[in-house]
């Protein structure tokens, strides 16, 4: 996948579609500092824009190959433009979460995308984690590795929030003490 090729592409049809998204996954993690490999984009993007979206992705040439009520999943048939998926916002927290984006610089100020904040990247990976045990490692180390790098510049009540919703208060206990608590 060519990620500056397609985020141009997306990201000018969000901006002149008045899209409400911002970006999540692995892609995410390295426009927060925290590097790591990823094969496709995610997005978390306002249930009522998923029309325009579909629209558009399907003039482009990607094909819907997957869509249940929280999520979409886009492939083009042209290895450059690769993979994309969306999760949808339609609960109050994950509007939230939308509201709280921000927009950063990537490829060295070429692009500026909304990127979600760490504290609801960390959510959404706690979520994928206790819905799917067979992501709990990768989920974690992800969960791990924003916490490290982000220490003390986290929203600790913010991430208690999300722990306690997901009942993993023990886990974000021993999280804290790990990352906050030892500086």
């Amino acid at each position: 996948m060519d990620f500056k090729t397609v985020l141009r592409l997306i990201l000018d049809a969000f901006h002149k579609k008045n899209v409400r998204y911002g970006l999540i996954g692995g892609f995410a993690l390295g426009a927060l500092g925290v590097p790591r490999a990823t094969v496709d984009l995610d997005f978390l993007l306002h249930r009522d824009d998923l029309f325009k979206v579909d629209k558009f992705m399907k003039a482009n040439g990607y094909e819907c190959i997957f869509k249940s009520e929280n999520v979409s999943q886009y492939v083009s048939t042209i290895k450059i433009f690769g993979e994309v998926d969306f999760l949808y916002a339609f609960r109050k927290a994950s509007i939230g979460m939308l509201e709280r984006a921000e927009k950063l610089d990537i490829f060295e100020g070429e692009l500026k995308i909304k990127v979600l904040r760490p504290e609801d990247i960390i959510g959404l990976k706690l979520q994928a984690a206790v819905n799917n045990e067979t992501r709990i490692i990768r989920e974690f180390a992800d969960i791990e590795a924003l916490m490290d790098y982000r220490k003390q510049n986290l929203d600790w009540n913010l991430l208690e929030e999300y722990f306690s919703i997901f009942e993993q208060k023990v886990k974000f206990d021993e999280l804290k003490a790990k990352y906050y608590d030892a500086n």
